[in-house]
């Protein structure tokens, strides 16, 4: 009997598109009378990519080795196929999109300045294609579907959960471009990081999984859940040292109006949509089913539960210990009628 594939139509035009235009690039590059890694019409090289607008878009979805066309192909089968249906098509589409034209453009800038600044040819002649930015995002939005859920590795002899993946894939990338020159690849899961979330954090619009929502509340802008915030993509020490440095890019990009300020409404409700998330049974990531094992189901519910109201624990202390100043005690003071009064009865003699 043959296997079955059952892949979601954008998914599946994403896979076409990979495969088609690395073999184009192979062929076209072959054919070159100087051999060239990427042609540049499909790549993006920003000494000519004025002239090719579009590579912003296939520059993405082009690969130049079998290795990195195998990760392609694995992280859009996979992550691909659990986005689109978790979330729909459409979203899906606008998700892709966003995170991969963006972090093309601002690396395209980022070279064309660099070598602005330094006039080094072969910063004008880089070419900047790859999934990696793609892989980044997917990684983001797993964070925020499903943190908590635990992937082993080589026969379980690794696991590590989720929610951990989008720190460990920028930190290599981060690596790989001083000890490897892969410095696109630093530029792109770094922007491909950092575009997803702030599109996720601010702008998605999901409906809301609570049953009881209606009207205005049956969609939610953005994602305010404390879990989801920029400094728990990272360990706990370092989580410190971002908050005030996250808190005061949050406060100017409000003061300069580029996103909405979260109300205390807006952070309870996303609290909910993630208790939610984690309690209703979102399609498995490896295997495309419902939820998985019951068992796998109720610890990863459990784990969210904890973790909110650890999050919710900390904001109340911090409110607490900011209205403690303005509530502290006072000394008692006694009236000066009450005084006189106590002195006129310690002084007038008793009757006999």
């Amino acid at each position: 009997m043959p296997i079955r594939v059952n892949l979601p139509p954008l998914t599946r035009a994403l896979l076409v598109l990979l495969l088609v235009l690395s073999l184009l690039n192979a062929s076209f590059s072959v054919r070159s009378l100087i051999r060239v890694q990427a042609v540049p019409f499909l790549a993006i090289i920003p000494a000519n990519s004025l002239k090719y607008p579009w590579t912003t878009l296939t520059a993405a979805l082009l690969e130049t080795n079998l290795v990195s066309f195998a990760i392609s192909a694995i992280t859009i089968f996979y992550g691909g196929r659990y986005l689109e249906r978790a979330w729909s098509g459409q979203e899906f589409a606008k998700f892709v999109l966003f995170v991969t034209m963006i972090p093309n453009l601002l690396t395209f800038a980022i070279y064309c300045m660099w070598y602005s600044l330094t006039g080094n040819q072969v910063r004008a002649n880089t070419i900047i294609n790859g999934n990696v930015s793609l892989e980044a995002a997917f990684l983001v939005a797993f964070k925020q579907l499903v943190p908590e859920h635990t992937v082993s590795l080589f026969r379980a002899t690794i696991r590590i959960r989720v929610k951990h993946f989008p720190a460990v894939f920028v930190l290599l990338n981060s690596l790989s471009g001083p000890l490897l020159g892969t410095d696109t690849a630093f530029f792109l899961s770094w922007l491909g990081f950092l575009t997803s979330w702030i599109y996720l954090r601010f702008y998605r619009v999901a409906p809301s999984l609570a049953t009881t929502a209606t009207g205005e509340d049956a969609v939610i802008k953005g994602d305010a859940s404390d879990t989801f915030a920029f400094s728990h993509f990272f360990p706990d020490p370092i989580q410190v040292v971002l908050d005030p440095l996250t808190d005061s890019i949050y406060k100017t990009m409000v003061a300069l109006k580029l996103c909405a300020p979260f109300s205390e409404d807006a952070i309870d409700q996303s609290n909910e949509q993630a208790s939610a998330r984690a309690e209703g049974g979102l399609p498995s990531i490896m295997t495309g089913g419902r939820g998985g094992r019951a068992g796998g189901r109720r610890e990863e519910a459990e784990r969210r539960r904890a973790l909110a109201l650890k999050a919710l624990d900390q904001r109340l202390n911090a409110a607490a210990a900011a209205r403690a100043p303005a509530e502290a005690p006072t000394a008692p003071t006694v009236s000066a009628t009450t005084s006189e009064a106590a002195e006129t009865n310690t002084t007038e003699p008793v009757a006999a």
